[in-house]
């Protein structure tokens, strides 16, 4: 099935974006190599910020709900056993040859303007992330639910920190704080 020329666009800036940077992609090389006209890109996207936004919510839906969110989901039943099974997936994602990082926090590095749209979308992404993680953290029985969902957000974006810095055991050492984190919370991890 043909990919209308907005999803070709979408496809296109969503592999370049992941493994380049926002800053290091131009508008032209996204036109050539989704095969659309300039006029065509900017029809959908009114600029490079839009394109950037959209990118942004595609990620979200591909990456944290599509695959990440699923993953932790197929392979555990409890909520502590989800919160741990995250660092599992990671591992995976860690040792892949292709491992990229973090879109959402990448990005808010390259837009240090806290106040820019594009900034405060990644931060969006990322309270999005965690309000999942306070969903299971809830769902465990502890405390303080925020709290611990900070904590292990802490921990899933150092773990991918550190991945990129070339330790691709780091997911292996955040599972294990996360349990240490669980077990100070008063929570017997299961899966």
């Amino acid at each position: 099935m043909a990919l209308s020329a907005r999803e070709r666009i979408l496809d296109t800036a969503y592999e370049l974006f992941s493994r380049r940077g926002i800053r290091a992609v131009g508008v032209d090389r996204i036109v050539a190599e989704s095969g659309v006209a300039k006029m065509t890109l900017y029809r959908h996207f009114p600029s490079k910020d839009d394109l950037v936004l959209a990118f942004l919510e595609h990620r979200e839906a591909r990456w944290t709900n599509g695959w990440l969110r699923a993953e932790v989901e197929a392979r555990a039943t409890t909520p502590d056993g989800r919160l741990l099974a995250i660092f599992d997936v990671f591992g995976e994602w860690f040792a892949k040859p292709d491992f990229e990082g973090c879109s959402f926090i990448n990005v808010l590095l390259e837009f240090e303007e806290v106040e820019h749209r594009v900034h405060q979308a990644s931060v969006l992404h990322l309270a999005n992330i965690r309000d999942f993680l306070r969903g299971l953290a809830e769902e465990a029985g502890v405390e303080d639910p925020d709290a611990v969902a900070r904590q292990w957000h802490v921990l899933m974006k150092g773990s991918i920190v550190a991945a990129g810095e070339g330790d691709r055991g780091a997911a292996k050492r955040a599972q294990e704080l996360g349990e240490l984190l669980l077990a100070r919370e008063g929570v017997v991890a299961t899966s």
